[in-house]
């Protein structure tokens, strides 16, 4: 996938930091922050292939931002995701292509997967629904924060799919084999308290997108450089080896230990003030 600025459908407002992706994506970027909505509400921003574009377009715009250092991912109107637009999908293909991206990636499973691969740490704020492919897009968030009365359901066998976003690898650090299988053998529904028990989701919040904006604030107060690499050393803890766990922490370390960052750090703590960092 390209970067998402030579894309005709990806537009910078006049003189403010927002993005639209082709009516389907929309970023405003304040105070470090980038807020990503899904905006089909009228579709509980059911997925099409505009949807698929416009998603991968926005994680392509963002990995290329220094000055973003928290994201916020949630849906506008009833929910977050409904799930594949099954009337789009009829005939049996996307038109999306299976070329993969160098994360290994066909477009499909760069919509979840590009989150997980973002440099700084994403944020889902979920509510109403997340279904399917919306439920395998909020679990490539480092953080999902879901309402009490979110619905989930891990929907491809109900219409003879399976899951094929990159549900799978992100899914192995969050859940219990069995469950994960009872769950997509089924493709039942279930619900916040349930996908909360079993580690789908961080937490519950009533209003979750508040909840997720004051999470990313006080995230977007650390030094962004200790956060980023603090995010590769997450990614990697799963499958690497513990050697090369050791080697990765190390190596980090010596990217930010007396550092700018890290002295604006110690001298803002001491100093009892807010730390004024340097992308």
């Amino acid at each position: 996938m390209g970067n998402a600025a030579g894309d005709p459908s990806f537009r910078w407002g006049d003189g403010k930091k927002r993005a639209k992706m082709n009516d389907r994506v929309t970023i405003t970027v304040a105070d470090q922050i980038a807020d990503v909505r899904l905006s089909r509400a009228d579709k509980m921003n059911a997925l099409d292939p505009a949807m698929f574009t416009a998603i991968g377009a926005a994680i392509d715009s963002l990995a290329e931002r220094s000055d973003v250092r928290c994201v916020v991912l949630s849906g506008e109107g009833r929910a977050f995701c409904a799930g594949l637009d099954m009337a789009s999908m009829a005939g049996g293909g996307s038109g999306l292509g299976r070329e993969r991206n160098d994360q290994g990636s066909i477009v499909p499973q760069h919509v979840s997967w590009g989150w997980r691969n973002l440099p700084m740490p994403v944020i889902a704020a979920v509510h109403g629904v997340a279904f399917g492919g919306g439920f395998q897009i909020m679990s490539g968030a480092d953080i999902r924060i879901a309402a009490p009365s979110t619905r989930f359901a891990i929907r491809e066998t109900y219409w003879g799919l399976v899951p094929d976003m990159a549900g799978f690898p992100l899914w192995r650090t969050l859940v219990r084999d069995d469950v994960l299988r009872e769950l997509v053998y089924t493709a039942r529904e279930f619900d916040a308290a349930e996908a909360l028990a079993h580690g789908f989701v961080t937490r519950l919040a009533d209003d979750p997108h508040a909840a997720a904006m004051e999470l990313a604030r006080a995230i977007a107060g650390r030094s962004p450089h200790a956060i980023r690499g603090a995010k590769r050393l997450c990614n990697m803890a799963h499958d690497a080896e513990p050697r090369a766990m050791l080697e990765a922490e190390t190596d980090e370390q010596v990217k930010v230990i007396g550092k700018p960052n890290m002295m604006e750090a110690v001298a803002a703590n001491m100093g009892k003030r807010a730390a004024v960092f340097v992308d």
